[in-house]
């Protein structure tokens, strides 16, 4: 093949017309052409699967133990806030200085903690920022719990006291807030991490798809064997991809075991709130009761006493809604309805703003433990009523239809602009990702409907679980 073919001239004398050049030089500059596209593009595959591989590890893993720290500085701040709560009670059964060891167990944890979650954390201008805060805030709260327990070891117990319950609690919610806004920034810039992969599987996609196509054009073979190498490239870029999948369904699961902490710790405040202290100011009411009626002969000490028994009883009912407020016990005890209308009765007496309940679900009855989302779902989207809308009136709506559950929350305030300011992963705020991770709980989506001047409506969907409707039945039953 490599040599010329000469026609030779007939018998006639005839010249020859010509040589027939070989096809040897075009298939050897083919082949290397083939052969080139087909080396740079697996170079190009290895170093594409080589850098998820690596932004995987650096990026993802890193991300997810930063989660774990900051979920470690939340649960230290919940603990800091229980021990500052039994130390500043009027009755304590241990002194002030009891606390110090916890105190300082807390700090080592929470120090450790903090240095794990910066050589984690994103590296961005405001995660950056936001550990500084951190940082300077804990330096601020330990050092002033060194002076609080230095000041009760020295005998000034109710300075220490008062300390305590408002300078070291107001510190406390700011490092709590500090730790909710660097959850905000750890899941952007998870969002970021996977937007970004996106975009380089999509990029490689559309190169690859040219490549098939330049091979195609050359040789059909070559072209053959160029897709079964790819098919080989798109399965491993499906294995990250699952994976990926697989970290984002690992932080979700870490998310709703966040929101699980958050409720147990409010049920035990609720709990603490209604027994103990109720307990406490009951006793109280009643020798005041005691003192009344052995005070017959003196008026004036008689309406001291009466006077005191009024702040009691006013005392009481405050701890009572205030426990209730927390973890509303009247949702195991009368349902989901009775307790949205009952909050609505205790917001619009705090707030001024008038709540209207209207519709109900019918013959389904939410048990407590899926309840209290959907109850959160309310309290959240009204207290952000109640702090931005300047509005004067909210609706909340109940229907039961086509196999779900359906809970508006309605306003006449301002309105924003919620595509803006929420659905961007840079904006969204920590409550509204709450009350989305709820619906999510409860297999439901939530949705925001707003403009400017014409007010706000959060509305979940909820599908019907198993055994809402059997366990609504069973109590007619026992009716």
């Amino acid at each position: 093949m490599g040599e010329d073919v000469n026609l030779q001239a007939n018998a006639g004398g005839e010249k020859p017309i010509g040589t027939v050049p070989s096809p040897f030089l075009r298939l050897l500059t083919g082949l290397t052409v083939i052969l080139s596209v087909f080396v740079v593009f697996a170079f190009y595959t290895v170093q594409q699967v080589q850098w998820l591989e690596d932004f995987q590890v650096n990026v993802v893993q890193r991300n997810r133990k930063a989660s774990l720290q900051l979920l470690r500085l939340q649960n230290d701040a919940n603990l800091l806030g229980i021990s500052l709560r039994d130390m500043t009670v009027e009755k304590a059964p241990y002194p002030i200085s009891a606390w110090r060891s916890e105190f300082d167990r807390l700090h080592g944890d929470m120090e450790d903690a903090l240095v794990r979650e910066s050589a984690d954390a994103p590296n961005d201008l405001g995660t950056t920022a936001k550990l500084n805060e951190l940082r300077g805030v804990l330096e601020s709260f330990w050092k002033q719990a060194g002076q609080v327990f230095d000041a009760a070891q020295r005998g000034h117990e109710a300075e220490a006291r008062a300390s305590a319950q408002y300078d070291l609690e107001q510190q406390r919610k700011i490092i709590s807030g500090i730790v909710a806004r660097l959850f905000v920034y750890n899941d952007q810039a998870q969002v970021r991490a996977a937007q970004r992969i996106e975009k380089v599987y999509s990029g490689f996609k559309r190169d690859n798809l040219l490549v098939l196509a330049v091979l195609f054009l050359i040789a059909l073979a070559t072209g053959l064997y160029t897709l079964g190498a790819s098919r080989a490239t798109f399965s491993k870029l499906s294995l990250q991809a699952t994976q990926l999948q697989a970290q984002s369904e690992h932080l979700r699961r870490l998310s709703w075991k966040l929101i699980d902490v958050q409720e147990g710790t409010l049920r035990e405040v609720a709990h603490d709130l209604h027994d103990e202290f109720g307990q406490i100011l009951t006793a109280v009411g009643i020798m005041l009761n005691r003192v009344t009626q052995k005070a017959n002969a003196d008026p004036a000490l008689l309406d001291e006493v009466k006077t005191v028994k009024n702040l009691v009883e006013e005392t009481l009912q405050s701890v009572r809604d205030r426990s209730q407020m927390f973890r509303p016990g009247m949702l195991d005890d009368f349902g989901l309805e009775r307790t949205l209308e009952w909050f609505a009765l205790q917001f619009s007496r705090q707030t001024g703003i008038t709540v209207n309940i209207e519709g109900n679900f019918g013959d389904v009855h939410v048990p407590a433990q899926d309840g209290i989302h959907i109850y959160r779902i309310v309290q959240e989207a009204l207290s952000n009523v109640a702090r931005h809308s300047k509005a004067s009136e909210a609706q909340v709506r109940l229907a039961h239809s086509n196999g779900e559950l359906t809970i508006e929350i309605h306003d006449d305030g301002e309105g924003f602009q919620p595509l803006q300011q929420m659905d961007r992963a840079s904006g969204e705020g920590f409550g509204l990702m709450g009350m989305r991770e709820r619906a999510r709980r409860l297999h439901g989506v939530l949705t925001i409907q707003s403009a400017a001047g014409q007010g706000a409506t959060i509305a979940a969907r909820i599908p019907l679980q198993k055994g809402w409707l059997e366990t609504a039945a069973g109590e007619v039953k026992k009716l």
